[in-house]
């Protein structure tokens, strides 16, 4: 009798989780490029692609994408440079903007809000908060990231613009892409 080794790392059982869960793996990575784009307009190149790395990594195993994670980054700090160390008028930290309490919550401190991998991980484990408090209702979900009320009718708004641009910026690559194709004749 011989023992069976696997070589499959957690990476690869993630990845292979994610597959079987029918997200393709293709359409993940392809978002991550235009998150980058967008998030470029919001600061530096390298800062950009570090940032959509994030929402890459960070959403891998969940049920999120990572235009679900960038949207809200977008959404929250954009306007601020999407700085690490952005504090909202009400105390929210870090490019996610979670309040100390809740990041407490989630096991971490208000300080570590400034690094942006503890930031995204607080950011994802509040989503997940939310859905479960929405049953499941992802839109609802984000709603409850920002709050109640009308404030968070309009961060609902602000959300589905983030999304509709880079939705437009994938529709305008593949437009692009298939343009310069050469033709069958």
């Amino acid at each position: 009798m011989t023992a069976t080794i696997s070589s499959e790392t957690s990476l690869d059982r993630e990845i292979k989780g994610l597959l079987e869960k029918g997200i393709s793996m293709g359409e993940r990575k392809k978002q991550v490029m235009h998150i980058e784009t967008a998030f470029k307009r919001h600061t530096t190149p390298e800062r950009a692609r570090q940032l959509a790395a994030l929402c890459f990594t960070k959403t891998l195993g969940t049920p999120f994408l990572p235009f679900d994670l960038a949207e809200i980054a977008l959404a929250e700090t954009g306007g601020h440079s999407l700085s690490g160390r952005a504090v909202s008028s009400k105390g929210a930290l870090g490019v996610w903007q979670l309040m100390p309490k809740r990041a407490k919550s989630h096991g971490y401190t208000p300080a570590e809000m400034a690094n942006d991998e503890k930031c995204a991980e607080a950011a994802v484990r509040e989503l997940y908060t939310k859905l479960e408090m929405a049953q499941g209702n992802l839109e609802k979900a984000k709603k409850l990231y920002c709050g109640q009320g009308p404030q968070a009718d309009q961060y609902v708004r602000k959300l589905h613009k983030i999304r509709q641009n880079m939705l437009d910026d994938m529709e305008s690559h593949a437009d692009r892409l298939a343009m310069a194709e050469p033709q069958n004749q």
